[in-house]
């Protein structure tokens, strides 16, 4: 009976320590977070990059393509390349080809202020790329720095 009384008080006390976490506010501390890394970076290399507001993703257009612009569903083929904020390099990918819409969001910011030959640098914080959760290698919570070349715009 003392072994069952045990158990007992031990599952009360386990689940009377649980806590729920709010996600919501993890999320915007996180941005903060990421914010902050992001204007250090720049700050530290000497860079100019303009914010986009709605997102949080800053961006700096090298070269703005010609017209038109692709839209969400637009078919894009890009060459890119992306690090993380320390410089280690994760990949080089040439000759993508997908809908916009299907590259991470803060890919997408980018890539719909460029036309066909333009180039766009991003920097884009953890939660317009892959978010908490590790993803593909990329640890949680990772600031990615890109560089988009769009090489062509196909049919919706």
């Amino acid at each position: 009976m003392k072994r069952y009384l045990f158990l007992i008080l031990l599952l009360i006390a386990g689940l009377s320590a649980c806590t729920k976490i709010d996600t919501n506010t993890l999320e915007q501390n996180q941005s903060v977070i990421d914010d902050q890394k992001i204007q250090a970076y720049i700050k530290a290399n000497n860079l100019t990059f303009t914010k986009d507001d709605k997102t949080g993703v800053y961006y700096n257009i090298v070269n703005p393509g010609t017209d038109p612009k692709p839209t969400a569903l637009s078919t894009v083929k890009l060459t890119y390349s992306y690090k993380y904020l320390n410089g280690l390099s994760i990949s080089t990918v040439t000759g993508a080809q997908a809908k916009l819409n299907t590259f991470i969001t803060g890919m997408q910011v980018g890539i719909l202020k460029i036309g066909t030959g333009g180039r766009v640098s991003l920097i884009i914080p953890s939660n317009q790329a892959y978010g908490y959760g590790a993803s593909n290698g990329i640890p949680g919570n990772s600031v990615l720095v890109y560089t988009i070349d769009l090489d062509g715009i196909g049919t919706n």
